[in-house]
C-alpha cells in the first residue's frame, strides 16, 4: 500500500484534484477540515443542500470556489457525483493554486492540515 499524500490535492494539467468528503444536510457550511479516507486526506466540505438532482455536488463547487477566492465557474465535480467521496477540479495554473490552497489551509488551521 502507498502512502497517503500529506496535502488532499493533486497537480492536473488543468489545476489541481482535490479530494473532498461531502456532508450534504448539514447545518453547517463550509470547509471543515481534512480527514483521513481510504484513498487519502480529504477536504471536508459541509453544505446544507441535499444529496438530490446535484445539488450537493453544485453547493460543494460553490462552497469551495468561495474559499478559494476562485470563480465558481472554475471549480467543477469530475469524479464521484453520487459518493461522499469526490474529485473536484479546480481550473488554473497548478502552482499557484497549490500554494494558494496551502494558504488558506494554514490560515483557517484546519483540523487535520498538514503542518508546515
Amino acid at each position: 500500500m502507498t502512502p497517503s499524500l500529506a496535502q488532499p490535492w493533486r497537480v492536473d494539467p488543468g489545476g489541481l484534484r482535490v479530494l473532498v468528503r461531502a456532508s450534504p444536510k448539514s447545518s453547517r457550511e463550509g470547509i471543515a477540515g481534512v480527514v483521513e479516507t481510504a484513498q487519502g486526506p480529504a477536504l471536508a466540505v459541509r453544505v446544507h443542500a441535499a444529496a438530490q438532482r446535484g445539488e450537493a455536488n453544485r453547493a460543494i463547487e460553490l462552497a469551495l470556489a468561495v474559499w478559494l477566492g476562485v470563480p465558481r465557474s472554475s471549480v467543477r465535480v469530475k469524479a464521484g457525483d453520487k459518493s461522499r467521496l469526490k474529485t473536484v477540479l479546480v481550473a488554473g495554473e497548478p502552482a499557484l493554486l497549490a500554494a494558494l490552497l496551502k494558504r488558506r489551509a494554514a490560515a483557517a488551521r484546519l483540523p487535520g492540515a498538514p503542518s508546515q
